[in-house]
């Protein structure tokens, strides 16, 4: 047992390889009616505090109005540069259970289009992703 004060006590504290925090229910992150920049304006970025645990993604579009498909990636590069993206179609929706803290969303031309995100986020700050994790330029399949 350390001595009392000791600064070399073991702090155990959740990380990215912590299984638990993947296992309970997350904390809700939630934007809707986020209006998606048009293709000559750029990605936009939407990010959440925590590390997540799973993302849903949906072209809030009506899948009655003309078609405005709309890119969604994990970097600027991927979305904006390079076809390391997909495409939500109107009223089209994406989940995946992916560790990160960020998405890049584009309509993938000049119409206007709209969309939601929930992100289920763990107790994980994001800072546990390093300087790896958060060097997806979009380059390398990453996007």
């Amino acid at each position: 047992m350390p001595a009392p004060g000791s600064s070399n006590v073991y702090q155990y504290k959740q990380g990215l390889g912590h299984v638990g925090s993947y296992q309970v229910s997350s904390q809700p992150w939630v934007t809707g009616n986020v209006s998606v920049p048009r293709q000559s304006q750029g990605a936009m970025k939407l990010a959440w505090p925590q590390i997540s645990r799973f993302i849903i993604v949906k072209n809030t579009l009506s899948s009655s109005a003309t078609s405005v498909p709309m890119r969604v990636g994990f970097s600027s590069g991927g979305v904006a540069i390079t076809d390391n993206y997909f495409t939500l179609d109107n009223g089209e929706s994406f989940s995946g259970d992916f560790k990160c803290s960020e998405v890049y969303i584009m309509s993938n031309n000049e119409s206007d289009a709209s969309a939601s995100v929930l992100v289920g986020m763990t107790g994980i700050e994001v800072t546990s992703l390093g300087q790896t994790w958060n060097n997806w330029s979009g380059s390398a399949g990453i996007g």
